[in-house]
């Protein structure tokens, strides 16, 4: 299930064009049934960083942060990780054509039309999952 939105997470949400803001309501709601399919993964925290939406497994240390916004040079929705992770490679790996990407950082998503959602949640899985799957391969 998912949580009520923080006041100030809420904001964060208002604040960006309403159909971006819209699909990363969707994205949310996406990333809180992934988390909760995870028992490793334990409870989210939600919270703003650099004034964004983000969510962080503080609780088991199991992934690297999701971030929730847009690029400034862009109409997606943008769904930001970690740039020091390897991450996005693994999904432009296992999804080459299903997503738009940026560098190192960023998933884009068309604000229109179907939310991807099975792709998706395997690319929320492997995030929210990112340092386990790194502890199991030392």
């Amino acid at each position: 299930m998912t949580p009520p939105l923080p006041r100030e997470v809420d904001r964060a949400f208002r604040a960006l064009p309403a159909p971006i803001g819209k699909r990363l309501l969707q994205v949310r709601a996406l990333i809180f049934a992934t988390a909760a399919a995870h028992e490793e993964v334990g409870k989210l925290t939600e919270t703003l960083k650099w004034g964004e939406p983000a969510y962080l497994t503080d609780e088991s240390g199991s992934g690297s942060t999701i971030r929730l916004g847009r690029l400034k040079d862009s109409e997606h929705a943008a769904i930001l990780f970690n740039c020091k992770t390897t991450l996005i490679d693994t999904f432009r790996e296992r999804f080459p054509d299903q997503f738009e990407y940026r560098q190192t950082r960023a998933l884009l998503l068309d604000v229109s039309g179907r939310l991807p959602k099975q792709p998706l949640s395997v690319c929320l899985s492997l995030a929210l999952t990112y340092h386990l799957d790194r502890r199991r391969k030392r």
